[in-house]
């Protein structure tokens, strides 16, 4: 069982910076692969960024050169900073862990935290 927690959200104006944090406990979590989702209002949930367990990233091409997703294993975190912040990135935004094993997929959420950019 892997429980994540996100931190870090809230509201900033057109071209501000966040970073957001999930901390992770549990077993094996240098395993998983993290990722953070968003789901605006009226959207479905959409991949923003994930980082492998062998550190590789990709992000949804909407946020690439303004985001950046990264983990400290050593502390079973993983952040993503968000830089040039536009209004269409207003969204609730969800910690993801993810592993396959040799018989199931390990899949988990956090509870979601708020990003609202605005004027």
């Amino acid at each position: 069982q892997v429980q994540l927690v996100e931190s870090g959200g809230g509201s900033v104006q057109p071209g501000g910076s966040l970073r957001l944090s999930c901390a992770a406990s549990g077993s094996f979590i240098s395993m998983y692969a993290m990722g953070w989702y968003r789901q605006g209002s009226a959207k479905q949930r959409e991949l923003v960024a994930i980082v492998t367990s062998t550190g590789d990233r990709s992000y949804v091409e909407s946020v690439k050169g303004r985001f950046i997703i990264s983990r400290d294993n050593a502390k079973s975190t993983v952040y993503l900073e968000m830089t040039s912040l536009k209004p269409e990135d207003t969204a609730v935004y969800y910690c993801n862990a993810n592993r396959v094993g040799h018989r199931q997929t390990f899949n988990y959420w956090g509870q979601g935290t708020q990003v609202t950019v605005s004027s």
